[in-house]
């Protein structure tokens, strides 16, 4: 009986520190967090750092699945090295990052787009083609 419970408390802090890890390696992906956190000295906290490295783990498949941001795995690898940790207390660094996402999600979407309309516009031609 007591092995079942402490088994089960073992499940739900597993499943919490997923879901802590989770969150907070999604929070990478914002480079004003980012910036937060370079001005209020984390990224000069050796424990923090070594924190950043152990976090690799999540760009392994079976976890990365679970990713609504993957960006943020990008920034987790920069994060790595010491002279990026270095120039996000620089907040114009924060804002060239930040603007950098949204000209790369505006491409993105375009040529998504384009692509789907590319392939409506084939599948139209061979429908029409077919008959």
């Amino acid at each position: 009986m007591a092995a079942a419970v402490a088994m089960e408390t073992d499940d739900a802090g597993n499943r919490l520190r997923f879901q802590l890890e989770l969150e907070f390696v999604q929070c990478l992906a914002n480079p004003n967090y980012l910036n937060f956190l370079a001005q209020r000295g984390y990224f000069k906290d050796k424990a923090f750092v070594n924190y950043l490295k152990y976090l690799l783990y999540w760009k392994e498949p079976e976890y990365a699945k679970y990713l609504k941001y993957p960006q943020c795995l990008h920034m987790l690898e920069l994060l790595q090295y010491e002279h990026f940790r270095k120039e996000l207390v620089n907040a114009q660094c924060a804002k060239f990052i930040d603007e950098q996402q949204i000209l790369h999600w505006q491409h993105y979407s375009r040529k998504r787009m384009r692509l789907q309309q590319a392939l409506a516009e084939q599948q139209q031609q061979n429908n029409t083609s077919g008959k």
